[in-house]
Parts: C-alpha cells; sequence; structure tokens
C-alpha cells in the first residue's frame, strides 16, 4: 500500500461531506480540512501558553492542561491531509531554555516521577526509571511549536504530517507520562 493512499484526497474529502458542507477555500482546501486545522491551533496555543508565558493566573491550571492534553490526544485519531512534497526550509528554535523556565514557574509542584522500562514486560522484572513531568511538558510544548510554525510558514498539509510523525514517535510518550504523572500526583 503506498503512504498517500492513506491520506485524504481533495476529491474523497468533497465526496464524503453533506452536500452544504462541499465547499473549498480559496486555496482549494476542503472547508472541513482547515477547520480541522483551525481547532488543532487553538489546542496548540491553549498548551503553549504555559510554556510562552511565566506566572500565569488561570483557575485549576493542571485541569486546564490536562483538557488540552487530552484533546491533542484525540486530534491524532483525526488526521487528513494530502501529502506535500515540497521543500521547506528547516525550523529553527533556540528558545527552549526559557520555555522550560516558564513551564517551571506555571507548575512549580511538577517534578521527578517514576516510571517502568518496559510495562509490557511481566515475565521479568521491569527496570525501574526516573521520568520528568517538567520536561515532559516541555518538550510536548516545542513540539507543539514545530507544528504550529509548519501550518504558518509551509503548509497545512506540512503541519498535519509533522504532527502525525512527531506525535507517533516523541510526543504521544511525553504527553502519556505527564497524564500518567497528574493522575498519581492529584489522586
Amino acid at each position: 500500500m503506498k503512504a498517500a493512499s492513506r491520506f485524504c484526497s481533495a476529491k474523497r474529502c468533497l465526496q464524503n461531506q453533506p452536500p452544504k458542507r462541499r465547499q473549498r477555500d480559496s486555496r482549494g482546501r476542503c472547508s472541513t480540512l482547515k477547520k480541522n486545522l483551525n481547532e488543532l491551533i487553538n489546542i496548540i496555543n491553549e498548551i503553549t501558553k504555559y510554556g510562552l508565558n511565566p506566572n500565569l493566573e488561570i483557575n485549576d491550571k493542571e485541569k486546564d492542561l490536562e483538557k488540552y492534553l487530552v484533546e491533542l490526544y484525540a486530534k491524532y485519531f483525526q488526521i487528513k491531509y494530502v501529502f506535500d512534497e515540497k521543500d521547506y526550509a528547516d525550523y529553527k528554535f533556540d528558545g527552549q531554555n526559557q520555555i522550560r523556565e516558564n513551564v517551571t514557574s506555571n507548575f512549580p509542584s511538577f517534578g521527578l516521577y517514576h516510571n517502568l522500562s518496559e510495562l509490557n514486560k511481566i515475565e521479568k522484572e521491569a527496570e525501574l526509571v526516573v521520568g520528568d513531568a517538567l520536561d515532559d511538558l516541555t518538550d510536548i510544548i516545542l513540539d507543539l511549536l514545530e507544528i504550529k510554525w509548519r501550518a504558518e510558514t509551509n503548509s497545512e498539509s506540512d503541519a498535519w504530517w509533522y504532527f502525525e510523525l512527531i506525535f507517533y514517535s516523541h510526543t504521544q510518550q511525553h504527553l502519556i507520562d505527564l497524564l500518567n504523572f497528574m493522575k498519581h500526583k492529584n489522586g
């Protein structure tokens, strides 16, 4: 099976929509794809605010963060795009340290936690490893900033492609570990 066949072509997207929704925007994209990207960018903005701004005064920050982390996870299962074969400039960002400082100021109770190296290996003793909730959230935010940059600078398809790639290979594990940390920390 070709990799590109997994993704929604503009024609299939239009065919699968009810008649009133079969509209293309000014760039010829399916309007539902644009709506999904806008929803993703909103989720990204809600999560990244904790790394871009220090000492935010928001009621129930952890619940707010948890809500958007879960919404981000759900978006992963809604990925549809037409593969963009253009070559784009590489993303460059040098504000990792500032992101971590802001995350620390917004979640001072986040810290280290224990985890098992191989949860699925029941027949042998699992190795205990140390995770860091501040690092988890910092890495999630850094990944999301690149997705947003790709949407704004390259193309929507490039943003969706990168979201699929980075979420499966990196972000997902940090998200699961962070949610697990928050659950155990808060009971």
